[in-house]
């Protein structure tokens, strides 16, 4: 017990030493040991690293998880050593959503088929996405964490600990310059002679702790690029299904709209063969009519653009435009016109047809192009 009491007193000494210390230096009354410009320049390197490597980390765990519900709960859970729920991607929540929907009104309906085609493709966006959120989370982000949570803060200890040495060396080097008596400098001179050792000795070590710092740099270097290349494949991923599913659709667009909207005015008309006003309009004088077409707003015309031959067509005197063709695409009849990407073709449009395509020319071959495969140059 009279051990303890007097270490308590030891401390409480040492403490009230180096905060009178610290104290006399903010208010310019006493020297302060400086540290040389190497070193200055290691802690300034290190503070930056460890302002510069918090700020990735947080906002890459937003780039992974937007929802910050979503990251305080995984958060909770490796503090508490707790393995991280499988939690459904929006993609895959979107996939399930269009499945069901498809299901509802038809799998075998124009619209439940493509329902199901998108609805597909969203699956495989959300499952390439939950595989790039968890390789970027061992490669990048557990680095990351790792040296906040280790390496930075052995750093911050060490150098606590190297600053209450420095303390004492000062409030020693003070002592000494008041002391008067032979005996009191003899004492000051050999208590400074071990705080200076100590303080040498705290230095060095927090100078190669320091120096790891270009280490970690290293690291951090060689996760980066895994963190870009995981990026990189998962965005490849995602045009590679996302051209696949635009071809099918717009290879199945006139298909679709024509099956829908002529069956459908077909189907409402009675037979010509065995109606009697038709029969009685045979005996008559013919008369010019106007067909009429049964058109949707927002939808294409297809029974005009169905009879519309791109060989009869001439171009127009102006208006014409040359186009680079992104993507490959397969003609789904002899009014469309077949592409391959990288060529150079020439475009332009007619009275009533649909914005979404174009009348294209390629030497003497002439038909409809989609737009949405074509990059418009002049």
């Amino acid at each position: 017990m009279d051990f303890n009491v007097k270490k308590l007193a030891s401390d409480a000494g040492v403490f009230f030493s180096r905060a009178m210390q610290f104290t006399e230096e903010k208010l310019g009354q006493a020297e302060k040991t400086e540290l040389d410009a190497h070193f200055e320049n290691l802690l300034a390197r290190a503070d930056c690293t460890k302002n510069w490597t918090e700020k990735i980390l947080r906002q890459t765990e937003v780039l992974l998880q937007p929802n910050p519900s979503a990251r305080v709960e995984e958060f909770l859970y490796e503090k508490l050593d707790r393995k991280v729920p499988s939690r459904v991607t929006n993609g895959e929540l979107l996939a399930q959503y269009m499945t069901e929907a498809a299901n509802d009104f038809g799998p075998g309906t124009p619209y439940g088929k493509t329902l199901i085609k998108v609805g597909e493709t969203q699956r495989r966006l959300g499952a390439a996405e939950r595989d790039f959120i968890h390789s970027a989370s061992i490669n990048f982000l557990t680095p990351l964490r790792n040296f906040l949570e280790g390496d930075w803060r052995t750093i911050s200890k060490e150098r606590r600990i190297l600053q209450n040495r420095r303390l004492d060396l000062d409030a020693c080097k003070a002592r000494l310059k008041k002391a008067k008596a032979a005996e009191a400098k003899a004492a000051a001179e050999h208590e400074l002679r071990l705080t200076q050792t100590e303080f040498d000795r705290q230095a060095e070590v927090t100078r190669l702790l320091l120096e790891g710092i270009s280490s970690t740099h290293v690291n951090h270097l060689r996760c980066l690029h895994e963190f870009v290349e995981s990026q990189t494949n998962y965005y490849a991923q995602c045009y590679q299904y996302m051209l696949d599913l635009q071809k099918q659709l717009g290879s199945s667009k006139g298909e679709i709209f024509s099956g829908t909207f002529v069956g459908n005015a077909e189907s409402t008309s009675p037979p010509a063969a065995t109606s009697p006003p038709a029969v009685a309009a045979a005996t008559l004088p013919a008369v010019p009519t106007i067909p009429v077409v049964p058109t949707i707003v927002g939808v294409p015309n297809t029974v005009a653009e169905s009879v519309l031959n791109p060989n009869e067509v001439k171009p127009p005197a102006s208006g014409t435009r040359k186009a680079r063709v992104l993507y490959d695409y397969e003609a789904a009849d002899s009014t469309e016109l077949a592409l391959l990407a990288d060529e150079m073709i020439t475009v332009y449009s007619l009275p009533g047809m649909d914005p979404d395509w174009l009348i294209g020319e390629r030497g003497n071959q002439k038909g409809k192009v989609p737009v949405t495969y074509l990059e418009l140059l002049s």
